[in-house]
C-alpha cells in the first residue's frame, strides 16, 4: 500500500469521496432493508484503500462493519442476508427501471444488463465460510 501524499491528487479526492458516499449508503442500509449494507461497505472500504490507509484501516478493524468486511476479504464470502437485500433491491430496481421510469429501450437493456451481472455475481459467491461449511457437515449423523 502506498503512502498518503501530502498533497492531496485529483484521483485521491475522488476514491475519498466515493468512500464516503459508499459509506453512507451502507449505514443508511442498516436502518432500511431494501439497501444492502455489507456491499456498500466493502466499495467502501475499495474507494479507501485507494485514497486513504488510515479510513481503511479504521473500517477494516470498525465494531459493526469490521467483522463482515475481513470474512469477505479473507474468503469472498457474502452472507445470505446480504444476498437477499441486495437481489432484491436490484429486483426492485429492474421492476422500475423495465416498467415505469420512461427510458429510452438502450437505457433498459443497458440497465437489465448490469443487474443481471450483479446478481449472477452475488449469487456465484459462497453464503457460508469454508469453515462454517465443513464444522456442519461433521456435525450430522
Amino acid at each position: 500500500m502506498e503512502t498518503e501524499p501530502s498533497q492531496p491528487t485529483c484521483k485521491r479526492i475522488v476514491f475519498l469521496g466515493l468512500g464516503w458516499i459508499f459509506f453512507g449508503l451502507g449505514v443508511i442500509g442498516v436502518f432500511l432493508p431494501v439497501m444492502p449494507t455489507t456491499v456498500f461497505m466493502i466499495m467502501a472500504l475499495w474507494a479507501f484503500a485507494n485514497s486513504s490507509q488510515k479510513l481503511h484501516s479504521w473500517l477494516y478493524t470498525h465494531s459493526k462493519f469490521g467483522p463482515a468486511l475481513q470474512q469477505w476479504d479473507r474468503e469472498r464470502v457474502i452472507p445470505i442476508h446480504a444476498k437477499i437485500a441486495a437481489l432484491g433491491g436490484m429486483l426492485i430496481s429492474l421492476i422500475y427501471v423495465t416498467l415505469f421510469s420512461g427510458a429510452p429501450p438502450l437505457a433498459v437493456a443497458a440497465a437489465v444488463a448490469f443487474i443481471t451481472f450483479g446478481a449472477v455475481y452475488v449469487i456465484s459467491k459462497p453464503s457460508r465460510t469454508a469453515e462454517a461449511v465443513s464444522i456442519e457437515q461433521t456435525d450430522k449423523p
